[in-house]
């Protein structure tokens, strides 16, 4: 018996948000990276979670402490750092959409290796969630990454990751090189249709999902936007809608998804279902502005769902 539904790691980023206030340019605080906000919105889902990390010894680092404890995400193996800075960053809204402005080098997440691992809680959880950001950010957390995905293995942890490329952090051949070493050990594949397209080469969603597919996950969860998300599995791939609304932010939205997802799939075991329940809590999570705060709770999912 597993302690934990989901463990996620990741670098968690305090985040500042550009919103207008009476006619000023105000940014407001906030939290964000995407394995945070992914186990955030777990959570909120009911899911049992927990995070590791590295943390500044600082201000944002004790705001992420005090908001995992809110959201009843269990951060008893986070470390904290008094040599390393916990990494912010910045969003602004244009006609392009928004756009991100990071201050991350030289991190505390950016300093774990593979000595710093909390093997014990990856053992104790039925999922290990990852990401490309979590490799991207320094060779030591790329190094941590792979052995924390070889302990899951080796230990009955299923492994989810999310591709989410960022090419300010490394080149896309390296990107790939690493992201499709992953991939071939990963169990649940939740990568971003712009994402693959530039990894894989390839064009045709269904053939990156036939492609995933054949370096071994079982279920590769492809999000496409308006276009909704395409599910595959051996022996069956199936488009599930999106759900329509008015978008005021997106940020956060694929995190919002792999949680959801993530979440519900633990509960009822089946992909195409908890593809469709994520792309409802995905949707809500764009009606408010930053990563976390509009991430919905269960009942806005089913409420949501329940209207169509």
């Amino acid at each position: 018996m597993k302690d934990f539904d989901i463990l996620a790691m990741g670098e968690p980023l305090m985040e500042f948000n550009e919103v207008e206030r009476e006619g000023e340019r105000v940014f407001l605080p906030g939290h964000g990276g995407d394995t945070s906000n992914a186990a955030v919105a777990a959570a909120r889902q009911g899911a049992k979670v927990a995070y590791f990390t590295a943390l500044g010894d600082d201000a944002f680092g004790r705001d992420f402490l005090r908001l995992w404890d809110d959201e009843g995400v269990d951060r008893w193996k986070v470390i904290l750092r008094a040599d390393a800075p916990t990494g912010i960053y910045f969003i602004s809204h244009g006609p392009e959409g928004h756009e991100f402005s990071y201050y991350r080098a030289g991190s505390a997440a950016s300093r774990v290796g593979p000595a710093d691992l909390p093997r014990e809680l990856i053992a104790a959880s039925r999922v290990l969630h990852v990401s490309g950001i979590s490799q991207a950010i320094s060779a030591s957390a790329c190094d941590a990454a792979f052995e924390a995905i070889a302990h899951a293995r080796r230990s009955g942890t299923l492994v989810s990751y999310d591709t989410n490329l960022r090419l300010r952090l490394w080149p896309l051949e390296r990107a790939r090189a690493v992201i499709h070493a992953a991939l071939g050990m990963t169990d649940i594949c939740l990568p971003g249709l712009d994402d693959a397209r530039q990894l894989t080469g390839l064009d045709r969603p269904e053939d990156i999902c036939a492609r995933y597919l054949e370096f071994g996950c079982s279920i590769v969860a492809l999000t496409m936007g308006k276009e909704g998300t395409l599910v595959a599995v051996p022996g069956e791939t199936r488009r599930i809608p999106a759900r329509v609304v008015t978008a005021v932010d997106a940020t956060g939205a694929g995190d919002a998804f792999d949680g959801a997802f993530l979440a519900h799939y633990l509960a009822c075991g089946d992909a195409f279902e908890a593809a469709a329940y994520a792309n409802a809590a995905a949707a809500l999570s764009t009606q408010g502005y930053g990563a976390v705060g509009p991430l919905p709770y269960r009942p806005d999912v089913e409420a949501f769902m329940a209207q169509a």
